[in-house]
């Protein structure tokens, strides 16, 4: 009787080791939660947009020529309103600071190519000639220094402010040209014009550098652990200008000049980019 009692016992003993080694065998420790990836660093990348806006030209007549031809000395011929636009493309660079949780600050540079451009005419008639004036500008390359500030949603979307200092290289012209063409002499012959028919009279063409400002936001979405995808809205004003049309003159005078004043060369910019984290 002995005996048969031991016996259960054992079964039953190995029976309770064997569940225990099942239960220990089935359990999987959870994994641990995978660490946010920080925002703070370096970072580059490339972008591509377009911009587009509608600034002003007034043409003033500067002497006793330009005034029989445009209207009266001072004031100016009718202005013209004309689109700017054109693809653009370029890179930018910058670091962030991830200063909590949910909070980024950082600066951040770009230069653009451009194709940003315009013009407009306005028509005019002297002596029953037929003719135009014609303002033209071309941004041909831009860049910008801002400052950023953004929160991030979620630990990869970043939504952000940003504003700072624009710059650009800007080619100017204002053309005078008549139908028929002409000749004139004033002011006791101390100035002219010569005007060839069908051809430019007039021109200005200069390139400078405008300066100004650029504000704007966006989205910027950590798509993988290095690469992040953005899409930006910027506006950027370069400042008005002003430029001298010159007439070709007869031997021993003065050439006659129109004055042509640009409003304010402001564009919006929207463009989307990649960049890398370092």
């Amino acid at each position: 009787m002995k005996r048969i009692a031991f016996a259960a016992l054992a079964a039953l003993a190995a029976t309770s080791a064997s569940a225990a080694d099942m239960a220990a065998s089935n359990y999987t420790k959870a994994p641990a939660m995978a660490a946010v990836a920080s925002w703070t660093g370096f970072y580059a990348g490339l972008n591509v947009g377009y911009g587009f806006n509608d600034p002003v030209a007034t043409f003033t007549a500067n002497d006793v020529v330009s005034n029989s031809i445009i209207g009266n000395v001072g004031t100016a011929a009718s202005p013209v309103a004309y689109d700017v636009k054109g693809v653009l493309g370029g890179a930018q660079a910058g670091y962030n600071w991830q200063v909590s949780p949910n909070w980024l600050i950082g600066f951040e540079a770009d230069f653009q190519g451009s194709d940003i451009k315009g013009s407009a005419a306005s028509p005019y008639a002297v002596i029953g000639r037929p003719g135009q004036i014609e303002a033209q500008q071309n941004v041909e390359w831009f860049g910008t220094l801002r400052a950023r500030a953004g929160l991030l949603a979620t630990s990869k979307l970043l939504v952000y402010g940003t504003g700072g200092f624009a710059y650009g290289s800007v080619r100017e012209d204002s053309i005078l040209s008549n139908t028929i063409g002409f000749t004139a002499v004033a002011g006791g012959g101390g100035v002219s014009a010569v005007c060839a028919a069908a051809a430019a009279c007039y021109t200005g063409p200069t390139t400078k550098i405008l300066t100004g400002y650029a504000v704007g936001g966006g989205f910027e979405y950590a798509a993988w652990r290095n690469v992040s995808l953005k899409a930006e809205y910027l506006y950027v004003n370069l400042g008005s200008s002003n430029i001298t049309s010159t007439a070709p003159a007869t031997a021993g005078t003065t050439a006659s000049t129109i004055g042509t004043h640009f409003s304010d060369l402001d564009f919006h910019v929207v463009r989307v980019g990649a960049n890398y984290r370092f």
